[in-house]
């Protein structure tokens, strides 16, 4: 079964980093294309950075651009986004997605969730002082 599962969220201050990370125990994570999505409260689902599984080809948000990082490590089978200078309207559930499509994944192109097939359960990170 093809499920992804987030990790290392939590309660930071504004400015502060988080580190996540998708894991995987049942399927390989390098074969897949990653994205992470968010939802807010009362707002729409949304994509925050994607990885390829061709060529390491990467996407942000605007919103994220210069303070997000994701990264893949093969060995340890995992996708991992650094978020730095977190702001609290970065405040919100953040999903991991996997789909073995890499055009799910291409630079200057928004990401679509409706091409994402399998689905983490969530991380919660909230930015409040």
């Amino acid at each position: 079964q093809v499920q992804p599962m987030e990790s290392g969220g939590g309660l930071v201050q504004p400015g502060g980093s988080l580190r996540l990370s998708c894991a995987a125990s049942e399927f390989t994570l390098g074969e897949y294309t990653i994205g992470w999505f968010r939802q807010a409260p009362g707002k729409e689902r949304e994509g925050v950075s994607c990885i390829d599984n061709l060529d390491g080809e990467t996407w942000y948000a605007d919103s994220v651009k210069g303070r997000f990082t994701i990264s893949r490590d093969n060995a340890k089978n995992t996708v991992s986004v650094q978020m730095n200078t977190l702001r609290p309207e970065d405040t919100a559930l953040y999903y991991c997605a996997a789909t073995q499509d890499p055009g799910a994944c291409v630079a200057d192109v928004n990401m679509d969730a409706a091409e994402y097939d399998y689905w983490g359960q969530g991380t919660q990170v909230t930015v409040s002082s």
